[in-house]
Formats: structure tokens, sequence, C-alpha cells
């Protein structure tokens, strides 16, 4: 019974999300892109190519040329996925036809509505993806690349991907300026995408080298930080000589107070300082919810 409770509670958290994202990212086309000429690629920038030619409803468009990619993506993503999609790529098409109803033109200066319409637009797709749902077309041919390159983040093969269709825009249309703006939404659009799905770089992962490396470990591992440590076998290239390196994954408010525990017990010491995304472990993400 709680098992069936659990999974209602899911159900409606994520169809909730996808509504709500398919919403604000239909604001953010509807009222700040579109009437720019900004497309946003994909195949909803397919159906802006058309619909310039046509006048075809965008909205329409997209649902027809997203049923052979729905068919596909079935046989490889199972059924949950496909209606979490469904839902996701049938609410924001008709979101987007419902905005145009209401004819708003947020503003007419096209660099500030490729930012802030790229921003909106991926706050909401990043909500969708986030449940594990898409928005149709393109957003499943990447899910197929992230099977095979899972460690290129889902808005960095977006944007790679949507060029070639802002590119067949500019060259088709003529628009080349409009293009130019294109890039900058569809960039702000999938920093925030990835921003939705990975989260602010708020870790960073720290190699230590010292000739006090056992007293820097326990105080990193017992002292305030509470931190783990791994010890790593290294060698110098110059000296030859056989030294420890150690490395510790901290919380990026944590660094100025590792910084100030080497230096009061080896201030000769060698310390670097990297961002780190997608920690998973004790202390840090939970590995269960790697999307």
């Amino acid at each position: 019974m709680k098992t069936q409770e659990n999974r209602f509670v899911y159900l409606l958290r994520k169809y909730i999300l996808i509504a709500l994202g398919s919403a604000i990212y239909a604001v953010g086309f509807q009222f700040f892109c579109y009437p720019n000429a900004i497309t946003t690629g994909g195949v909803v920038g397919m159906a802006m190519i058309i619909n310039q030619l046509t006048s075809l409803p965008v909205g329409v468009l997209t649902i027809v040329m997203n049923v052979p990619l729905f068919l596909i993506a079935w046989r490889h993503f199972g059924l949950d996925f496909l209606i979490g999609s469904l839902v996701g790529m049938g609410l924001s098409s008709l979101m987007v036809d419902l905005c145009a109803t209401f004819g708003i033109v947020a503003t007419g200066d096209p660099m500030l509505a490729a930012l802030i319409g790229g921003v909106i637009k991926g706050i909401g797709m990043g909500m969708v993806y986030y449940v594990g749902a898409t928005t149709g077309g393109i957003d499943i041919v990447i899910k197929f690349l992230r099977k095979r390159y899972s460690y290129i983040n889902f808005g960095t093969l977006m944007l790679l991907m949507d060029a070639v269709i802002i590119t067949a825009y500019a060259l088709i249309l003529g628009r080349y300026e409009s293009a130019m703006y294109s890039l900058v939404a569809m960039y702000a659009t999938t920093k925030m995408i990835d921003l939705a799905l990975y989260g602010i770089d708020n870790a960073c992962l720290c190699y230590i080298i010292s000739d006090q490396s056992e007293a820097v470990t326990q105080e990193i591992v017992n002292g305030t930080l509470h931190r783990g440590v791994t010890i790593l076998e290294g060698r110098g290239a110059y000296s030859g000589n056989h030294r420890d390196v150690l490395m510790c994954v901290v919380k990026r408010p944590q660094i100025g107070e590792l910084k100030r525990a080497i230096k009061s017990i080896d201030e000769r010491a060698f310390f670097i300082v990297t961002n780190a995304k997608n920690v998973f472990g004790n202390g840090f993400e939970n590995i269960s919810e790697v999307r």
C-alpha cells in the first residue's frame, strides 16, 4: 500500500513539474523569442522555418514531426519515458499556441529577448528533463547520444545539434542577424538546462603534496573539515623521489578552511584546487539521483 502511495506521489510531482515547465518554456518562446524571429533549434526550430514559409501553426507542426521519433523512442526507453515525453510535447505545444493568442511581445530588443527568453526557456525545459521526460524532437535524439556519450552534458549536446538548425534557419530564410541572436538565446537556454540538471559547481577536487602528508591527512579527516582523503603514490619527474599525493573533495565554502589547515602544518605544501561536477557519495549528492 505504501509503495502505491509513493508511486502516486512520484507521478503527481512528475507531471506537475512537466506541466509547469511546459508553461514556463512557452512563455519564454512565445513572448520573447518568436516575436523577435529568434529560433530555438531542434524540431521547434524546424517548425518555425516551415511556419515562416507556410504560416502553419508552430505547435501543430511540432507534433506532426515528433511522431516518428516517439515511435523509435518507445522501443528503446520504455512506456514511462514515452508517456512522460508525450505529455511534455503535448503540453509545451499546446502552451505555445495558447500563449500566441495573447499577442504579448515582452520586448522588441532582440538581444534582451535572446537573453531573457533563453533563460526562461531553459528553466522550463530543465524542469521537464529533470523528471526524466522530454519535450520531444531533438531531445529524444540527445537522450540516445547520452547513452553513448554520458560524459557530455545534456545542454552541451543540445547546443551542438541546435547549431545545425540555426545554420539552416539563416541560410534558408537569409536572416543572418536573427540567427546570431538565436545562438545567444540557445547558449542561455543550454546553460540553464545544465544548471537545472547538474546544479552549480559547489564542490572542489583538491590535490595536496606535502612533506607532512600524514599530519595534513589527520587534520582533514579528524579536524573540523571531516572529509575523506585518498592517498595516491607519486614520484617526482625531476628528483625521482616517491611522495604521497593527497586527494580529497570538499564543498566550495570549505576551501578557505582547508587552505588554512594546510598552511598551519606545512607552509611549503603544493596545493591544487579544481572544480568538480556531479560528486556522488557520502556528504554529497545521492548516486541514485544520477540523470
